[in-house]
């Protein structure tokens, strides 16, 4: 019994050199089964999905107001924002300050994640001093890619999400029906395209930080040490992976919305009762577009406001 345990259980190191051809032909096979082709027709979808939705969004902005705080990543739909202090101030000096708002932008409302472009999805990790030899394009964009989809367009260079795609000429003069048709559009290309994402990551290896919001599309992560949170610590803003999910690549950006039966601006006092919305889902809403009913439990659709019952707290309710 002792020969058969010490069989199993050896003690005896193992020789990675002798390992390194057997493990580096594991490799080899598995890249050959990628891309897989019945994922080609979902990545041209996102793909296709994306420029509609940056296209619709790049449109919208042109009739409905957005304002973005100057020092957080708060974003409100409208045209005087709110007075909820949850800003931490400049260089979070201070908390729970009111928010000083400017004109918002494409890049407030689809937050951009970006991610090295690979040369092929397997090949060797890439090191910290060869971090500025791979373009940065977005994570979505390199995931599609990988995926198989082809277009020569999309890595011409730095993305710049104002230049990416063009809004419709003269948005401004858009009836309100054309306008309803072109949120409807977008709201479905928002859903077309988180959709199709969820896919591809339940085929395609991709990872996160999990201190910050770095992506890499690949079966492991970059050894470039970018991560903020420990620059200073011993391990020099080296990345901790974890598996991502959809909000990963394609952030909902959650922004505070304004319900008919709330006051003109909202009020440090009622945040505990006003709901809350993905900023595409909101600015379409606003536009017109029919909100799907996944996200009327998050908006409160029929919610108290703040000003009724005083009495009452929101963990009462």
């Amino acid at each position: 019994m002792m020969s058969s345990f010490s069989r199993y259980y050896s003690s005896k190191k193992v020789d990675l050199k002798k390992m390194r051809p057997m493990i580096l032909k594991r490799i080899q096979d598995r890249a050959k089964d990628y891309p897989v082709h019945r994922m080609i027709p979902v990545a041209e979808e996102v793909l296709n999905s994306r420029r509609i939705l940056i296209e619709g969004v790049s449109t919208l902005l042109k009739a409905v107001p957005v304002v973005a705080c100057k020092f957080c990543p708060e974003v409100y739909i409208g045209d005087k924002g709110h007075l909820i202090q949850t800003c931490p101030g400049f260089k979070r000096h201070g908390r729970n300050r009111v928010h000083e708002w400017v004109t918002g932008s494409l890049k407030d409302v689809l937050v951009p994640v970006e991610a090295f472009h690979l040369k092929h999805m397997f090949q060797d990790v890439i090191k910290h001093n060869q971090r500025f030899d791979y373009d940065r394009v977005p994570a979505v964009v390199e995931l599609c890619w990988q995926a198989g989809a082809n277009d020569e367009n999309l890595y011409s260079g730095t993305w710049n999400p104002e230049s990416d795609c063009a809004a419709v000429e003269e948005a401004e003069s858009l009836s309100p029906a054309e306008l309803t048709l072109v949120a409807n559009g977008t709201l479905r290309a928002w859903e077309v395209l988180r959709n199709g994402v969820k896919k591809l990551l339940m085929v395609y290896p991709a990872k996160v930080c999990k201190d910050c919001s770095e992506v890499h599309v690949g079966p492991s992560g970059h050894k470039a040490r970018l991560c903020g949170l420990f620059k200073y610590e011993r391990w020099q803003g080296t990345h901790f992976w974890r598996k991502p999910s959809v909000d990963d690549l394609v952030p909902p950006n959650i922004v505070w919305r304004k319900r008919r039966q709330d006051p003109p601006m909202l009020l440090n006092e009622g945040k505990g009762y006003y709901g809350h919305a993905p900023a595409v889902v909101e600015l379409c809403s606003q536009a017109g577009a029919v909100v799907p009913t996944k996200y009327h439990c998050m908006m409160k659709m029929d919610g108290l406001t703040g000003n009724v019952n005083q009495g009452f707290t929101p963990s009462a309710i």
